[in-house]
């Protein structure tokens, strides 16, 4: 009866039987069953395997193509000093700031002005008949980590005559800050202070000042500053509220010049659009209910 069961099976499989019939399983008459078996479960594992396989492409596939996110990444200059500047400017520094009182007589009396007819030759002349950059002149009695705010303020005084504190609200999700800086290759180092809508200030290293003439400095703002939140508004503004010069402790303060130009944001401006998003527009919660939208 061997010989009958292996006329029946294929070429390979009649070989397969024969090596089987070598190796007689005891208590199984043709000995070569277990044989068939296993080929079965081999061709079944590689079914299951390349099902697997199709199934994984398939799936990272789609979620290389869901994890797409779309943006719109615009630069935006938020003060030029141009034509008087956007924003009315002031500067302040330590106590140890060279101001003139009447009595002393400094070589570098601390003052501050906008400066017409000036721009960085690296940047392009500036659209416009009246060019303008914010510069400074100051001196500090003693060294050490002395500081110079650069502050944006509000366009009248309060009633006491002392100007009031304003922040420059970046708009869309801001990445980048940058602005043009003319140093005198003092060992100084220049920061920006950001608010977030808790109302953390948050200090970000711009660079440092040890060069001579325009340079552009940039800083990425830290992904740990918060501009957006999981409720509708999700989009929520940050604010620059000071630019901060700092001198060093080994570094000479005897007298020094300093020049700001455009201020800009590398920013994502894109807003995910949905049905009703109209109805958290700040203009429209305002006017129907008579409350600022939280931004």
């Amino acid at each position: 009866m061997v010989p009958m069961v292996s006329m029946a099976l294929s070429r390979d499989g009649a070989r397969g039987a024969e090596k089987c019939l070598t190796r007689p399983v005891p208590g199984n008459i043709l000995g070569c069953r277990p044989c068939f078996v296993q080929s079965g479960e081999r061709s079944g594992s590689m079914k299951r395997g390349l099902f697997v396989s199709i199934l994984l492409v398939l799936i990272l596939g789609g979620g290389l193509i869901a994890n797409e996110v779309a943006t719109n990444m615009q630069s935006v200059v938020l003060e030029s000093f141009d034509d008087g500047g956007t924003y009315r400017w002031i500067v302040r520094g330590n106590r140890f700031l060279a101001v003139e009182d009447g009595e002393s007589n400094f070589a570098f009396p601390f003052e501050y002005q906008l400066v017409e007819g000036v721009w960085p030759n690296a940047m392009g002349r500036p659209d416009t008949d009246n060019p303008g950059v914010l510069g400074v002149q100051a001196s500090f009695t003693r060294r050490g980590y002395n500081w110079l705010e650069f502050i944006p303020v509000e366009d009248e005084d309060d009633a006491n005559g002392n100007p009031v504190p304003r922040g420059i609200p970046l708009p869309g999700r801001p990445e980048r800050i940058d602005l043009w800086a003319w140093g005198s290759n003092y060992a100084y180092y220049l920061e920006v202070q950001l608010r977030d809508h808790r109302g953390i200030v948050h200090n970000v290293r711009l660079g440092d000042l040890n060069f001579g003439g325009w340079r552009n400095l940039a800083a990425r703002i830290p992904n740990n500053i918060p501009r957006a939140v999981r409720t509708v508004p999700q989009r929520r503004t940050l604010e620059i509220t000071k630019i901060v010069l700092w001198t060093r402790p080994a570094e000479s303060v005897e007298g020094f010049h300093f020049y700001l130009d455009q201020i800009k944001v590398l920013t994502d401006m894109f807003e995910q659009p949905f049905d009703g998003s109209g109805l958290a527009d700040p203009a429209f919660v305002q006017e129907t209910w008579g409350t600022q939208q939280r931004q």
